[in-house]
């Protein structure tokens, strides 16, 4: 073991570090950019990264040594998997270790857009006293649609049951063991948009779900819906939202995630019913240390030959 060469592209926490450094060589970089990547991954055994790095097809063919590929997350849509497997490399990820921090977070921000808590701290910094021009709406008793019920969508579930909301779910692969854990209704995906009052996505980027909430999505949703998405841009088409937010269709929206990060200051970003977060749903420091240590060991894990429990590809 002591001979193969880790590449860290995104930075990692030092706990996962140390546990790399004692059964291999290891070069950590908090951001490499993808020319350095291309020049340098051809002397590496592993490659770890988080949500910046893009693993593409030309990564991958330069890479003569490498056999595993780790993600300090949930989320694969940075690495293309096609190519992954044609070169006969493993893809691993850590999926359970950010699962409290995101859940956490939609969580937050659903209080937050229900309550317009960040317009009113921004008036009083200013010195403003809006009070009637905040009033906002109680989660208890309203119905949260939840797209996508897996580790984080049923966290978020047990969180809202917990403030008195009815929750409902869409999510064709969850099983009845799943959804008696979860304490949720299944419902098809119209009756989730016409019967929801909040909305929160917690679903992977793929030629399924891609732009899954555009103008189609928008007009079958209840008038004054709120949206909130801490999993991937490029699930809501953000053209859409705006239109929607304009129109009243969407009262508000909370966004961790964009169609491109950063996304700068566009329209949607700047829109006064919309609260934007720059992708920080796993940026717990417990999230973070939980990631690199199981990233860590499954890395090493896949160098040994062992078996593994996050094999993605």
């Amino acid at each position: 073991m002591q001979n193969h060469k880790i590449l860290i592209s995104d930075g990692l926490d030092g706990r996962g570090q140390s546990i790399l450094r004692g059964s291999a060589e290891v070069v950590c970089h908090e951001k490499l950019s993808p020319e350095d990547l291309l020049e340098v991954i051809a002397d590496f055994d592993a490659l770890i990264v988080r949500g910046q790095t893009r693993v593409t097809p030309a990564v991958l063919e330069a890479a003569s040594r490498l056999k595993v590929i780790g993600r300090a997350g949930v989320g694969v849509d940075n690495i293309d998997l096609d190519a992954a497997k044609k070169h006969n490399v493993t893809v691993v990820n850590a999926p359970t270790s950010t699962t409290v921090a995101v859940a956490e977070l939609a969580f937050g921000l659903l209080l937050a857009v229900a309550r317009e808590i960040p317009r009113a701290d921004e008036g009083m910094k200013q010195g403003e006293w809006l009070k009637k021009q905040f009033e906002g709406i109680e989660l208890n008793g309203k119905t949260l649609g939840i797209i996508g019920f897996g580790r984080i969508g049923m966290e978020v579930g047990r969180r809202s049951a917990a403030f008195g909301m009815n929750v409902i779910i869409y999510d064709p692969n969850v099983s009845e063991h799943e959804l008696e854990r979860g304490n949720a209704e299944p419902v098809s995906l119209q009756e989730l948009f016409a019967w929801s009052d909040f909305i929160s996505l917690h679903l992977p980027l793929n030629v399924h779900t891609r732009d899954l909430l555009g103008p189609l999505a928008f007009s079958q949703m209840k008038d004054g819906v709120r949206i909130v998405s801490t999993a991937r841009g490029g699930i809501i088409d953000e053209s859409a939202l705006l239109n929607a937010l304009n129109s009243g269709k969407v009262a508000g929206a909370a966004l961790d995630v964009f169609e491109k990060e950063p996304p700068g200051l566009t329209e949607l970003v700047s829109h006064p019913r919309v609260i934007a977060t720059p992708h920080i749903g796993a940026q717990t420091a417990e999230a973070q240390t939980r990631a690199a240590e199981d990233i860590a060991n499954e890395v090493l894990s896949a160098l040994r030959g062992e078996s593994l429990r996050w094999k993605v590809a």
